[in-house]
């Protein structure tokens, strides 16, 4: 924008100043209304009040939506003044600049309003979609998708998750305005929020506690996503699939496998469900089918630095820590041992609660052993402590005597 001038020094200004006029003459940067008095391809005249005289020319003749290209004399328009007082004396105008202006006012509106408005979305990149609002651009990431929009992709490959989100590119999506700020020319929209609030009502329909039945519409790494009632969907976590421990929920489940489960937390848009609460817990009895002590066969499903976890049936699974595999020192515990290998365990710890129990692959004769040593060092000493004691009467006796 040209550096604003006083329009008392123009000439113009002095004139106005001089028929008592100078408290209408405006200010560089300000927007105003007034009606065309002449149009052409090359510039526009616009007449404020009589008072004034304005031209728009070149550049400052068209904005992104084109609605000043076809004026017509008596139209009314709005102009941003760019300078009091050019080379013909006329005050300098833009519609350019004044679109962009007002473009920003009613996204700044839109916002305080928490209005729902339409973005065209242009084109894509891996961190989302690149929309039009009221003629300006911005970016919707993909953080603010809604669950219909949202895109799951297995594996969460970036180019394949591009690949989804090029799929918008010509449509409109509904959206709310996170961030509009015209100095930094900052715009930040939310498709997801627009989508919380048309879903607000459907929302308010469930509790926590409430059972529902759906459809899987994904599988990931880290759970199932489930679609039911008016449109609505949840996340099943991996850790609240089943009782048993799962590595990978794709050898269990399935996309448009049906499924019943249960709401446990409710977060604006997001729903977490259950799965395992409809079943009854396995470890609620578990001290009926196994005792510390006992000797049971278990199938290693995975090895790690710290141990193996293994399965002694379809719903219990255990922990036997390095330290309880071998006397020796283990340094790769893949040599030690392979997933699928059946190795005869002993329980040595046992917590319900905490739906943990621990396994040994040492002998028990050598943790009898350890114990006997320990036992007969504490019987050493005592026995030494007795003698020192006796020997210290006796001396005593002896004193006394003499």
């Amino acid at each position: 924008m040209t550096k604003q001038i006083d329009w008392k020094t123009t000439e113009m200004g002095k004139l106005l100043e001089s028929d008592g006029a100078s408290s209408t003459f405006p200010n560089v940067g300000d927007i105003l209304t007034g009606k065309v008095i002449a149009a052409s391809k090359k510039e526009v005249l616009i007449d404020f009040n009589g008072v004034l005289t304005g031209i728009v020319r070149g550049k400052e003749l068209y904005n992104e939506s084109e609605e000043f290209s076809n004026l017509k004399i008596g139209d009314d328009v709005e102009a941003t003044v760019m300078d009091l007082e050019n080379e013909q004396g006329l005050l300098e105008l833009s519609f350019r600049f004044a679109g962009h202006q007002k473009a920003w006012l009613t996204l700044q509106g839109y916002k305080e309003e928490n209005k729902t408005v339409a973005a065209r979305i242009n084109d894509a990149n891996k961190g989302g979609l690149l929309v039009t609002v009221a003629n300006v651009h911005g970016f919707l990431p993909v953080s603010q998708l809604s669950p219909e929009f949202y895109p799951r992709v297995q594996g969460g490959d970036k180019n394949k998750i591009l690949e989804k989100l090029k799929t918008y590119v010509g449509q409109d999506f509904q959206v709310k305005i996170l961030d509009a700020d015209e100095e930094s020319e900052k715009l930040i929209v939310s498709e997801k929020n627009a989508w919380e609030e048309e879903q607000k009502d459907v929302l308010n329909k469930y509790n926590v506690g409430d059972l529902i039945e759906g459809t899987i519409t994904a599988v990931t790494d880290f759970g199932v996503f489930v679609e039911f009632g008016e449109n609505l969907e949840g996340l099943i976590h991996i850790s609240e699939l089943a009782w048993q421990r799962i590595d990978d929920p794709r050898e269990l489940f399935d996309v448009n496998q049906k499924i019943k489960a249960e709401i446990i937390k409710i977060d604006g848009s997001k729903i977490f469900l259950s799965s395992k609460k409809l079943k009854d817990d396995p470890w609620k009895d578990i001290e009926k089918k196994y005792k510390i002590g006992d000797f049971v066969s278990g199938t290693v499903v995975k090895t790690t630095p710290f141990g193996l976890f293994v399965e002694l049936d379809k719903d219990i699974h255990g922990l036997a820590h390095i330290s309880e595999l071998s006397e020796k020192t283990i340094s790769n515990i893949e040599d030690f041992c392979k997933p699928g290998e059946v190795l005869k365990f002993r329980i040595v710890s046992l917590e319900p609660a905490e739906h943990r129990l621990g396994l040994s692959l040492k002998p028990e004769e050598e943790k009898k052993t350890v114990a006997e040593d320990k036992q007969e060092s504490n019987k050493a000493t005592k026995q030494k402590a007795e003698t020192k004691e006796s020997k210290e009467e006796v001396e005593v006796i002896e004193e006394k005597t003499e």
